[in-house]
């Protein structure tokens, strides 16, 4: 299991993740769960939230999710998401990744992403599954960011 404070001090360690507020809100068996507030600078021009956005979440979600099985020193290898509806309205996005598999090097998350209205309903806007993979134990050939 990785611990949420040393979770949270990595997520923060990221420029990126603090621009956009993401917070860790829950690490455990059954996942994790990431969330961010929603803003108008993270709108596109039809007001919708960006796909940029979601597919932040879906990005650290899932390598959070995979941390579950590979432990803390992974990045990611790829990942594909699916927009199922505008993200409009709401207070807040949150991204819920769980394991599906993890091997020696290599694990598969699955990820939900919803967004919270203001009167507390939730909406899914995005599913995304990915690999994340340790760093520095792959093959020579593998792609390093």
């Amino acid at each position: 299991m990785i611990d949420l404070d040393l979770a949270r001090t990595v997520l923060d360690a990221q420029p990126f993740s603090r621009m956009l507020g993401a917070r860790l809100t829950h690490i455990g068996d059954d996942g994790v769960t990431l969330a961010v507030d929603v803003r108008d600078d993270l709108r596109q021009q039809y007001g919708y939230i960006h796909g940029g956005v979601l597919s932040y979440l879906a990005d650290n979600a899932l390598t959070y999710a995979a941390a579950l099985g590979l432990g803390p020193d992974i990045v990611t290898s790829g990942f594909s998401i699916e927009y199922l509806s505008p993200a409009r309205g709401g207070r807040e996005l949150v991204a819920h990744a769980t394991l599906v598999h993890a091997g020696r090097t290599k694990a598969v998350a699955r990820c939900d992403i919803s967004i919270i209205g203001d009167d507390g309903t939730r909406r899914a806007v995005a599913a995304a599954q990915g690999t994340s993979m340790v760093r520095g134990r792959g093959s020579k050939t593998a792609l390093q960011h």
